[in-house]
């Protein structure tokens, strides 16, 4: 396999999880009797630009389906940063109601319905049906297809030239990043500015988040390659902020390279410096990553075989794309671990792909009262433990199992 931005043959192995169905191919009853796709689930390193990537074996479509089950606006930690944001670039920016804000993976909606509510003019490209449907529902404007240049052509000659444009959580889900950055680059207001929110690799693996690892992630950037890909496709990054979401994100700011006038903000240079201290555009930094994941499996096993001897009950909470590549990485199934609550009711009723657990709907949780609440989206573990306080009244224990083992 060649690098999907530079061509080099990819030789350095990040990461073997096996094999696994696509993290976001829920089941329903019907399809319990047929089987699944499964893909290898494989992560190499290039040595030409370091974009770390997965292997190829199933396509955008394929994983991107008209069922998706992903539904952003569910989690209230995740709106309440959407809200924040949108409050920030509508000052910074200036954007009024002759402005134009176009997000790319818009999902349902829940970013968008704060800059409509502003009075500011905005659009949404989302390729899933199904979350598409619920962002129409919230009044917004949406295309139904996936972003790259030729796209961005059609938003430019229907006068969609943006002044602002969002790429949350997408730019690690494409396939070919410089199809899809020429876009920005071509729908961009000549003053405009693109901001790319995605997971810092350096967290992947300081914290060995190998659960973040899953088919619909082709791509783990550092922010020294995310810089690489952006100005190889006429964009030139300006700022940089470190947050907190998804187990630590960049939030990456850009503008057109041909005609941007903001000045290089000392963020950037400064996380460039940090990234080249730490290594990440040498094969060392990404050696022992297995092991330090295969670790995180065995001591998950553990947990869950001694509650089994123990009789503790065990259920768990979120059925994140994240969880579902732990638990086929261990090969855990309902036997270990019976069903999985999720208050996305597009999910409830459904089965978790590859270990075919269950998902229900919280008032399970309070009818059975399990022993030990495993927390699979650990990024949001705060958040939780506040929703289910409750459970502490009979005894309830929580746990996660990245980056380490922890039961409170």
């Amino acid at each position: 396999m060649r690098c999907r931005h530079c061509g080099t043959e990819l030789e350095q192995m990040l990461v073997d999880l096996g094999t696994a169905p696509p993290s976001n191919a829920y089941l329903d009853a019907t399809q319990l009797d047929e089987s699944e796709r499964w893909y290898p689930l494989r992560v190499r390193v290039c040595h030409g630009c370091w974009l770390v990537q997965t292997e190829d074996y199933a396509r955008r479509d394929v994983l991107f389906a008209s069922d998706y089950a992903y539904f952003s606006a569910v989690s209230e930690s995740w709106l309440h940063h959407c809200e924040r944001y949108v409050e920030q670039m509508v000052q910074s920016l200036a954007l009024g109601p002759a402005s134009r804000v176009v997000e790319v993976a818009a999902n349902d909606g829940y970013l968008l319905q704060y800059v409509a509510r502003r009075g500011i003019a905005c659009l949404g490209i989302e390729p899933t049906a199904s979350t598409a449907a619920a962002a129409r529902a919230r009044g917004l404007e949406i295309r139904e297809e996936f972003f790259g240049l030729a796209c961005a052509e059609r938003l430019v000659a229907d006068g969609w030239r943006a002044d602002l444009m969002v790429a949350n959580n997408v730019l690690a889900h494409v396939p070919d990043p410089n199809d899809f950055l020429r876009g920005f680059a071509h729908a961009l207001a000549p003053t405009g500015v693109v901001t790319f929110e995605f997971p810092h690799l350096v967290h992947l693996i300081e914290k060995s988040q190998f659960d973040t690892i899953y088919h619909e992630h082709y791509s783990y950037l550092s922010f020294t390659t995310a810089c690489t890909l952006m100005e190889h496709n006429g964009l030139a990054v300006h700022d940089v902020e470190s947050l907190a979401s998804h187990g630590g994100s960049l939030r990456v700011h850009a503008q057109r390279a041909d005609c941007g006038s903001r000045p290089r903000g000392a963020a950037v240079d400064a996380l460039l410096m940090h990234e080249r201290a730490l290594g990440v555009t040498t094969p060392r930094y990404y050696a022992g990553f297995q092991q330090r994941a295969e670790r995180i499996k065995h001591d998950f096993l553990g947990f869950l075989l001694d509650a089994r001897r123990q009789g503790r009950s065990v259920a768990a909470y979120g059925a994140a794309a994240k969880g579902n590549t732990l638990l086929n990485f261990a090969g855990v199934r309902p036997d270990l671990l019976p069903w999985v609550v999720d208050r996305n009711s597009a999910k409830q009723g459904r089965f978790l792909p590859g270990s075919r657990i269950p998902v229900v709907g919280e008032a399970q949780l309070w009818r059975d009262e399990p022993q030990d609440i495993v927390i699979l989206p650990w990024n949001l573990r705060d958040e939780i433990v506040a929703q289910l306080a409750d459970a502490r009244r009979w005894g309830a224990r929580f746990a996660v199992a990245l980056p380490r083992l922890e039961v409170f």
